[in-house]
């Protein structure tokens, strides 16, 4: 049976995203960029990790990872695939994703629809 390994996510900035999607999810962070990175993205012309095309957010020992990629063009359509988050309270969760940079979309009866800087859609449940 084939098992989650990373969820990818097209963005025009990966750094700014990855950042926001860090601050987002519990337990997550930026990959380090340690030497061997560095000079990696070097070679492909990246001097700075601002400028990284493909930028890693991981949670040690947990699955899924989260990927960042650099895409040319912009979303232009709802998402096909949207990640569902659960938090303890609701109202105070969606205020620190906003300030954060999402942006709500819908509140519901039972959950929140919110968007991240880049306009993807995500839902935010309470736990249950």
């Amino acid at each position: 049976m084939a098992r989650v390994k990373d969820v990818v996510v097209d963005c025009r900035h990966p750094a700014p995203v990855a950042r926001f999607w860090a601050a987002v999810l519990d337990g997550y962070a930026v990959a380090p960029y340690d030497e061997a990175e560095l000079e990696r993205l070097r070679g492909m012309g990246v001097d700075d990790p601002e400028d990284d095309p493909t930028v890693l957010v991981e949670a040690p020992g947990r699955a899924p990872r989260f990927f960042f990629v650099l895409v040319p063009e912009p979303k232009t359509v709802k998402n096909r695939l949207h990640l569902d988050l659960t938090c303890d309270d609701v109202e105070s969760e969606v205020a620190r994703l906003v300030g954060l940079g999402a942006r709500v979309i819908a509140a519901r009866e039972g959950w929140t629809t919110l968007a991240d800087p880049e306009g993807n859609e995500f839902c935010l449940f309470p736990s249950s």
